[in-house]
């Protein structure tokens, strides 16, 4: 069935992911841009309809490593994407779900979002060269989607290990 089920499948399995993130994405004036290396894992659940991932970080330059998790799940009525993320920098907090869907090679997933006491839309895209490498970046706007900075960006890379 090609409903849009299987445009994760890529992501099961183990990752080394290089970080390049804003040093406070919730600040709209911020420029500093740091670095920082991760480890990433994830399966299937769900009989296929989701999945989890799991990401451990390096401490980022100045900061403490955290870890982050991701629920993925696929609405097959709705024939779309939602995805949840939480971290252990916001303990006991879930993010709302982006939602939506992969074409041509590319997932777009969006959400209305309180940041910093401000209304943002939040945009994550995925891409994927093949089975061994895939890159996942989040932007935000601050003036209804008119305008976007993307603020974080990780390129992953298959690993065994």
């Amino acid at each position: 069935m090609n409903d849009g089920r299987n445009d994760f499948d890529f992501i099961f399995g183990r990752w080394r992911v290089r970080n390049r993130k804003l040093r406070d994405v919730t600040d709209p004036a911020c420029s500093e841009w740091i670095e920082f290396g991760a480890t990433a894992h994830a399966e299937p659940i769900l009989g296929g309809l989701g999945h989890v991932d799991r990401i451990w970080t390096d401490a980022p330059p100045g900061e403490d490593p955290f870890e982050g998790f991701t629920l993925r799940q696929f609405d097959p009525q709705a024939q779309v994407w939602r995805i949840w993320w939480a971290s252990t920098r916001r303990a006991g907090h879930l993010d709302p779900p982006v939602e939506g869907v992969w074409r041509d090679g590319r997932g777009v997933f969006n959400c209305d979002d309180v940041l910093g006491g401000r209304p943002v839309k939040v945009r994550f895209e995925w891409t994927t060269d093949g089975p061994d490498s895939a890159r996942w970046q989040q932007a935000f706007s601050l003036d209804e989607g008119h305008t976007w900075t993307t603020n974080w960006i990780m390129d992953l890379s298959r690993t065994t290990a």
